[in-house]
């Protein structure tokens, strides 16, 4: 069908099947920032730092190495400290650009690509232009306040080939609210937050034709948008042209409009005040409280959802509390492969997907401690992926054991996946209010032999095999799949 540029045309989109069978994506975070690769370390994650400090404390005390111009520019924050310790009080955040440049000549986007195939990855989302405004490919559209402030080499235009040399969709984030370049005063709480975003219309138009340039030059499949978009932006336009051009492509929800009156509004300080507190508990958990009139998907970041959702959804979070690269960032901060893996199974089961970022270092070098999280994620997902890539929401998501072992379904075609998550300590688990075909075929994925089951009432008896091999999840499939 042929989209115009108005919500009714556009809600009529739907979410393509590519992306309901994805389920897994990677987002990388890559700029200047990861030249000094500094963010406060022991203060969690950004739900965490939320809720102990609230909006002034978290901007302070920013986990996000990506965040680092923005955080350097709070007087007295630890990042502040840093860099004056570590590049004199003279030294701009802008004369990393040089440094940037010189190091991504080593940079090889089709190792980046190999590592993300292998490790079943069905989409890249690449950073194209983050809040500092420095861009990853050479716009015609360059910065009026900036010279020459993007990447020596076209790394969106790299990248996107090789990935899409190897069957992955290929999505471009953009940041569309905030370019710190247009606005150099401090976001330092929530209001500086909603009203940081340039108002001026040539700041519209630089945003505008960004996006248009992205779709024309290398056709992705997904507009990543964050923040939101600018106020006198015309977005309905946009999405038109873009479902026009790429029927099957998505669209996320971050593209909300806080116009002049709106921000103004907020400074009035009754009012400011109850909005704040309220997005403070909505961010908590992970939410939005600025959805725009349509979007296809909606992205929770740090967060999941406690049952199944209608509505399609993607999980958003760094391996680490960061998403660009953090050097100060411990290894106990990262996702450990058990609750990857245990995440990753609720999320699916819930009608979600998980875009899981990674942050490399200057050079494009993706550090060992996350590559290597990934490739035994790989090989978990070679041996259970079949459960979970191409599937859908069961009649419910979760159940138990007898002895409160945590299970989650999917299904697919005519069989019904059970996922075990952790390691049964006997070889007998029941599982609850599970009643299946007296004919089905059980088995464990990954073991050539079916397994035995037992119906007993509304209580379904599985003998799992001998010697089970230690994993951090188990995939059972049941063929038929049951009917309640």
């Amino acid at each position: 069908m042929e989209y115009t540029p108005d919500w009714k045309s556009l809600r009529k989109h739907e979410v393509p099947a590519w992306f309901q069978d994805a389920k897994f994506g990677i987002f990388i975070h890559w700029s200047l920032s990861s030249v000094p690769a500094f963010a406060v370390v022991g203060k969690g994650d950004i739900t965490e730092v939320m809720k102990k400090e609230g909006f002034k404390g978290h901007f302070k005390n920013n986990p996000y190495a990506e965040w680092y111009l923005n955080t350097l520019r709070i007087e007295g924050s630890p990042t502040q400290q840093y860099h004056k310790e570590s590049y004199g009080e003279n030294f701009s955040y802008y004369n990393f650009a040089s440094i940037f440049n010189e190091a991504i000549q080593n940079w090889d986007p089709n190792e980046w690509a190999d590592l993300f195939q292998k490790v079943g990855a069905r989409y890249v989302v690449l950073v194209t232009k983050h809040h500092d405004g420095f861009l990853l490919w050479p716009s015609k559209y360059q910065n009026p306040h900036r010279e020459k402030y993007f990447a020596s080499r076209d790394v969106v235009g790299e990248l996107s080939t090789a990935v899409k040399e190897r069957n992955m969709k290929m999505g471009f984030y953009y940041s569309g609210a905030l370019d710190w370049t247009f606005n150099e005063s401090p976001i330092k709480d929530f209001i500086s937050f909603v009203t940081n975003g340039s108002l001026d219309p040539d700041y519209a138009d630089y945003v505008k034709n960004h996006w248009y340039e992205l779709i024309n030059l290398y056709a992705p499949s997904i507009l990543w948008n964050d923040i939101g978009y600018p106020p006198v932006g015309n977005e309905k336009e946009l999405f038109a042209f873009f479902y026009n051009k790429t029927p099957e492509g998505v669209i996320n929800d971050r593209w909300m409009k806080l116009s002049k009156n709106i921000r103004r509004a907020l400074k009035f300080w009754p009012l400011g005040a109850l909005v704040s507190w309220l997005a403070k508990r909505t961010l908590i958990k992970g939410g939005s409280s600025l959805k725009p009139p349509h979007c296809d998907y909606i992205t929770p970041e740090y967060a999941y959802f406690k049952k199944s959702m209608k509505e399609k959804w993607e999980s958003v979070r760094g391996i680490g509390n960061s998403f660009g690269y953090n050097k100060m960032e411990p290894e106990s901060n990262y996702l450990t492969l058990e609750k990857l893996v245990v995440m990753f199974i609720d999320i699916v089961s819930k009608n979600g997907n998980l875009l899981l970022n990674v942050g490399p270092m200057s050079d494009g070098t993706i550090p060992e401690t996350q590559k290597n999280l990934l490739l035994q994620f790989g090989e978990w997902l070679d041996t259970n992926g079949e459960g979970l890539f191409d599937t859908r929401p069961w009649l419910r998501a979760e159940s138990q054991t007898l002895d409160a072992m945590e299970i989650r379904f999917t299904q697919k075609e005519d069989a019904l996946y059970v996922f075990l998550l952790g390691k049964p300590s006997e070889k007998r688990i029941i599982i609850k209010s599970l009643v299946i075909d007296k004919n089905a075929n059980i088995q464990l994925l990954g073991h050539p032999e079916n397994l035995k089951g037992e119906q007993n009432g509304d209580n379904l008896t599985i003998i799992l095999p001998e010697n089970m091999p230690d994993a951090p999840a188990y995939g059972i499939k049941i063929d038929p799949k049951p009917e309640r």
